[in-house]
């Protein structure tokens, strides 16, 4: 059996429109993870992140024949998944998830959770890093965490970013160098000298 050729996003895009609608699924697997990433850090729940993705790679295949080629696909991909994440936020009230759950005659049973093989110490570390990080993005200003999430969790390039936000590449990479200073300073307990 032959291999497929390896095409660039908008090659991949005129063989979809052309008919050979199979390879979307190439789209999806290039991208799904950094998709899932990038909702993720705007919703804040994992499994909606990934029901929603999927609800976004519906919309882009549909969506598909008016997808500019002047542009980098990320680009487009990328902006549907920003409004369709920002969209489910305002459409959605978000409940939190107890710690404990409903039981039988003895009382509310704490939840379960599988062994990762991660030492005890080392999962706070992580699990207390983790949410320093979140809460430092979340307090940078609008702008700069905008950006933060677009290069480090959607892993999109400066030059990506910039036609996403139509911004000059050197504001683009001026203001992620200040956010990234300004988490540095949030999160200086967290930063090991070398």
């Amino acid at each position: 059996m032959a291999e497929r050729e390896q095409l660039d996003d908008r090659s991949l895009v005129v063989r979809i429109l052309g008919g050979d609608r199979d390879r979307f699924a190439e789209l999806v697997s290039r991208y799904e993870r950094r998709v899932v990433n990038y909702v993720y850090r705007i919703t804040h729940r994992y499994e909606d992140a990934h029901d929603l993705t999927q609800e976004i790679f519906v919309k882009v295949f549909l969506a598909l024949d008016r997808y500019d080629p002047k542009y980098q696909f990320s680009t487009w991909l990328f902006r549907i998944a920003q409004n369709s994440a920002i969209d489910a936020l305002r459409k959605k009230s978000v409940a939190e998830v107890p710690l404990t759950r409903p039981g039988d005659d003895e009382g509310p049973k704490e939840r379960e959770f599988a062994d990762d093989g991660i030492s005890p110490y080392r999962a706070l570390k992580n699990k207390q890093l983790s949410a320093a990080i979140n809460r430092a993005v979340g307090k940078l200003p609008p702008d700069y965490r905008e950006l933060i999430q677009l290069r480090h969790f959607a892993e999109l390039s400066y030059e990506e970013i910039a036609s996403m936000k139509k911004l000059p590449l050197g504001t683009v990479k001026n203001k992620l160098f200040r956010a990234r200073n300004l988490l540095k300073d949030a999160l200086g307990e967290f930063v090991e000298p070398l």
